[in-house]
């Protein structure tokens, strides 16, 4: 069982930065991927941005070039670093731990965090 505890949203207008963190309750030195999704208001929910536990980057096309993803193993904690942000980046924002175990997935989801981007 792994616990995420997300933080660092807020309000926050155009153009400007937030950093999101995700505190994870273990190591996620052996967690394979762990990544960042949002969910505003009457739309789905979509990946953001993701990395494996060898470092590799997953964006959204959205939001390449703004956001950059980041773990460090020794806080056992995940990182967004938000810039340049838009209104529609209004969402909460949900970190999500995938950890494999022989042919199976296990998938955690924190409680989320609001971000709010006022125009």
């Amino acid at each position: 069982q792994v616990q995420l505890v997300e933080s660092g949203g807020g309000l926050v207008q155009a153009g400007g930065s937030l950093r999101l963190s995700c505190a994870a309750s273990q190591s996620i030195f052996s967690i394979n991927r762990m990544g960042w999704y949002r969910q505003a208001p009457g739309k789905q929910r979509e990946l953001v941005a993701d990395v494996t536990s060898g470092g590799s980057t997953n964006y959204a096309d959205s939001v390449k070039g703004r956001f950059t993803i980041s773990r460090d193993n020794a806080k056992n904690t995940v990182y967004l670093q938000m810039n340049s942000l838009k209104p529609e980046d209004t969402a909460i924002y949900y970190c999500k731990a995938v950890l494999t175990r022989g042919a199976l997935n296990y998938n955690y989801w924190g409680q989320g965090t609001q971000v709010t981007v006022s125009s």
